[in-house]
This record gives C-alpha cells, sequence and structure tokens, in this order.
C-alpha cells in the first residue's frame, strides 16, 4: 500500500520555467541583447543554469566565462523566486486528496536548499511538505538513489511504500534505484525526451491521474 508520493520539484510540482527564463532574459537584457522567447528556455528548464546559459549565450560549462555567469544567474534567480511560477494545474487538488487520504508527500530536487525551501514557502507548501530534500541534502544527486532513500527515511516509509513523481529521464533512474515506484509526467518540461520510453511503471497527463496509481 503507498505511504507517500514524492515529486520532483521543476516542471513535475511546479512549473518554475518562466522565472528561471527570467533570470538568463535579464542578463541579455544587461548585455544589450533581445530576450529569448520562454518556448527556447522552458524546454531545457530541468537542466537548470546549464540548460538555460546555453540557450541564452551558447556556452558550456567549460567555457572559461560559464562560472561567473552561472553565479550571476543563481543570484538574480535567487531574488526573483516565484514571480510567475505556480503548481501545475490539478497539483493543489492532488495534495489536497493525498492529505485527505493521509498518504504522505514531499519533494525530492536537484535544485540546492537554498532555492528548494524558499521557493516551497513562496508557494505556500513548505510546512505541509512531510520533506523537502534539494541537491545538496545528501551527497550525491538523481539518478543517484540517495535523496530518494534519504526522503523515505525522514518520513518514516519503506522505499517499496512510495512513488516517486518526474519528468526527466533521471528522476525514474533514481526511483527504480531507490526501490519505489515510479510515475512520469507528460505535462513536465521534459527535455525533449519520451516519458513512455523511460521505463517508468506509469505514465500520466495530469496530477490528477496519479490518484488513479495509488493503490
Amino acid at each position: 500500500m503507498t505511504a507517500a508520493v514524492l515529486f520532483d520539484l521543476d516542471g513535475t510540482f511546479a512549473d518554475t520555467a518562466p522565472d528561471l527564463g527570467r533570470a538568463v532574459n535579464a542578463m541579455r537584457t544587461a548585455r544589450g541583447l533581445t530576450p529569448v522567447p520562454l518556448a527556447d528556455t522552458r524546454r531545457v528548464t530541468s537542466m537548470g543554469a546549464r540548460g538555460l546559459l546555453g540557450v541564452g549565450f551558447g556556452i558550456t560549462p567549460d567555457h572559461a566565462d560559464y562560472p561567473a555567469m552561472r553565479d550571476e544567474f543563481l543570484r538574480i534567480y535567487e531574488n526573483n523566486l516565484c514571480c510567475d511560477t505556480a503548481l501545475f494545474p490539478g497539483m493543489a487538488e492532488l495534495i489536497d486528496r493525498l492529505e485527505q487520504r493521509s498518504i504522505l508527500w514531499g519533494i525530492v530536487t536537484n535544485k540546492a536548499e537554498r532555492f528548494a525551501l524558499p521557493l516551497m514557502q513562496q508557494l505556500g507548501y513548505a510546512q505541509r511538505a512531510a520533506c523537502i530534500i534539494g541537491g545538496d541534502t545528501t551527497p550525491h544527486m538523481k539518478p543517484h538513489p540517495a535523496p530518494l532513500l534519504a526522503a523515505a527515511k525522514l518520513v518514516g516509509c519503506a522505499p517499496e511504500q512510495c512513488i516517486y513523481v518526474g519528468d526527466d529521464e533521471r528522476d525514474i533512474q533514481a526511483g527504480r534505484a531507490a526501490g519505489m515506484q515510479t510515475i512520469a509526467v507528460r505535462f513536465g518540461h521534459l527535455n525533449g525526451s519520451n516519458p513512455d520510453a523511460w521505463g517508468a511503471g506509469s505514465v500520466v497527463d495530469s496530477p490528477t491521474e496519479i490518484l488513479k496509481k495509488i493503490n
């Protein structure tokens, strides 16, 4: 029986693409460049600074300017975490239904705690989550199972009693490695990949469909 449902944050629990796109466009504006369309930045949202700076400036982490530009990007984003970020349609209803059924829920993200915790607070869900595990909470990030196993321990559930929901293949890889049930979502950022090819236990088109997958 399912005791807990754990969610990736960016692209699964909340649509963070507008604010991440805003940060890279603030950098472009400061350099006299025109903004990049949200459609272009949205698709790489799950890649974080690496993906967004790649789209915004065509640079990779091995570029000499990358470390400084990454710090600039993160500083701008940290000051504008939740301007247009919002839960995906149906997610608030899903969380309400989980709580009504006394099923615990939490967040396991590769986003660093310095961003994940205040973002969840600004969204109004930090106090309701049974756990918020960031990319630097454990020594490893997804697709390593360590963050998911830490979450299961924190909420007091065996991994096999947990479902992990994500919008990236590494989410499904991490969930499977942790011994959890997995659900891939088609409504997330997806990073240009096909959720049906990730080997998830289920694939859904909306948050409310997740309720049908809980036993």
